[in-house]
């Protein structure tokens, strides 16, 4: 009887103990921003440039927020200007619906040959706005003044739609930590998962109509990303991000935002998802008039093993007026991933959080040649999102712009691996080395056709639970031209984790 009633008691000590390991679930507020500017260009006989944004904010508390955003040109005739930045503002509300938005934006980039100096910019704004629950809009007054040696400034109203987008997560020292499916179903996580999926393409553009000049004909090559975030069961959002690593000059990516529908057949084995997309893109002696773009296309997967599939797809992207018009079609390998809930259609055993790290640093390129032959330094703002394949090794990607040196319209798309330690030295200092490639180019860059490679090295110095300081030092190498130098970058790293479902 005394056994019997020791191993009752063991056993309801083991479950409840169970029961509260799993980790706490927290909540994030957020929104996502879309907006847009008129801006008047030095060259009063010029078309104003039409500039759009897309920014994900957090809420830092009630009345402030910080996050990211990222401009194209979609109007005028500068196709191809693009731009990455951080944002920072205050957001009060007086009465219920009506509230004040003043806040800033810095940032990076150029393009299409304007005249944007180094880069770097800023971007003030006063608004008002009003909620309507579901989304809020706003306008106000900004001023843009691109500072280091650019001529592009003035003062312009600004439109802003807003939707919220607060998102789940687990502190991530907790990462890589796997729980059965009793112990979640008695926690904060016995909630419907979201559906997310992440793409690693290279695309093809083959290039018509004699408004290209010499690049009538060509075939540009891109490689990029794809997110997409589903809405329900059949119906999606994405966003789609390339950037050229051959056929023509480097330079030319685009960005697209839209959504689309998902048919499963054949035991979910097989998918067919038609999509269509809105966005700007341009460069590499690319002339897309003002930027905006239309992307309609068709996709066929099939599943490999697991969750990752290999998606073939065929579409066009053009301008309205077919100006540019072109065939698209290329290859990946796409990522399924039902996250942040244990109500799914699938069935699941158990559920793991895995680690998500979002970067945003200061790169410098000691001596970057230029097309003209010269060697100058050139900085840049980078953005690099990592997720964790175990505890040791992760897939990053990267985005970065110039800011300073004289190159303001160069930019970067490139993907990788890489490998850090465990914590060391009381927990505080974590050692990493990775590898990314992919296309870079414009601001007289010498990158040839587009294509590096950027091995790097360095360390995190964790200051809490969410940020951490970050160093590293590497070499940028491009294949095809003369740019060929060391580099260093610093920046804070944000992580988290998200309980993915297995």
């Amino acid at each position: 009887m005394k056994k019997i009633l020791f191993a009752l008691i063991f056993s309801s000590q083991f479950l409840i103990a169970q029961t509260e390991i799993v980790p706490e679930k927290k909540t994030q507020r957020a929104f996502a921003k879309i907006d847009f500017l008129s801006i008047e260009m030095p060259d009063l006989k010029e078309l104003n440039m039409g500039f759009t944004g897309i920014h994900y904010n957090l809420m830092l508390n009630d009345w402030s927020y910080a996050g990211l955003g990222i401009y194209g040109a979609v109007t005028g005739t500068r196709g191809g200007f693009f731009t990455l930045g951080v944002n920072a503002g205050i957001k009060k509300y007086f009465g219920k619906d009506f509230y004040v938005d003043t806040g800033f934006h810095f940032g990076g980039g150029g393009g299409a040959a304007a005249p944007d100096g180094g880069g770097a910019f800023i971007l003030p704004h006063f608004n008002l706005g009003y909620n309507f629950n579901k989304f809020s809009v706003n306008s106000g007054w900004s001023y843009v003044n691109f500072f280091d040696g650019g001529l592009i400034k003035g003062h312009q109203v600004n439109l802003g739609l807003e939707i919220p987008l607060d998102y789940d997560y687990a502190n991530y020292e907790i990462s890589e930590n796997e729980y059965d499916f009793t112990a979640l179903k008695k926690s904060d996580w016995n909630i419907n998962s979201k559906r997310i999926s992440l793409l690693f393409h290279v695309n093809n553009l083959k290039i018509k109509g004699n408004t290209q000049g010499i690049n009538n004909g060509k075939t540009i090559r891109l490689a990029g990303f794809e997110l997409a975030s589903y809405l329900s069961k059949n119906w999606f959002a994405f966003l789609k991000v390339d950037g050229a690593f051959d056929g023509i000059k480097a330079g030319f990516m685009d960005v697209f935002l839209g959504g689309g529908y998902h048919l499963s057949f054949n035991k979910n084995n097989t998918n067919i998802l038609a999509k269509f997309g809105a966005g700007a893109a341009g460069g590499g002696g690319i002339d897309t008039q003002g930027g905006f773009l239309i992307y309609p296309d068709i996709s066929i997967e099939q599943k490999i093993f697991g969750d990752i599939y290999i998606a073939i797809n065929k579409g066009y992207i053009m301008s309205l007026n077919s100006h540019f018009y072109t065939s698209s079609y290329g290859v990946g390998l796409k990522y399924y991933i039902d996250r942040n809930g244990i109500k799914a259609d699938k069935k699941y055993a158990s559920g793991k959080f895995k680690g998500f790290e979002v970067i945003t640093k200061h790169d410098i390129y000691f001596n970057a040649k230029r097309d003209t032959g010269i060697e100058q330094n050139m900085h840049q703002i980078s953005l690099q999102i990592n997720f964790d394949l175990n505890k040791n090794i992760y897939v990053a990607g990267q985005t970065s712009f110039a800011n300073f040196g004289n190159a303001g319209a160069y930019g970067e798309g490139i993907v990788g691996f890489g490998a850090r330690t465990n914590p060391i030295l009381k927990n505080k200092i974590i050692l990493f080395s990775q590898a990314l490639a992919g296309a870079a180019g414009g601001g007289g860059i010498s990158t040839g056709q587009g294509l590096i490679l950027k091995p790097s090295a360095g360390f995190h110095y964790v200051l809490n639970n969410a940020l951490s300081f970050r160093a590293a030092g590497g070499y940028i190498k491009a294949k095809g031209g003369e740019l060929s130098n060391p580099f260093l970058n610093f920046g804070i790293k944000y992580h988290l984790s998200f309980l993915k479902m297995n």
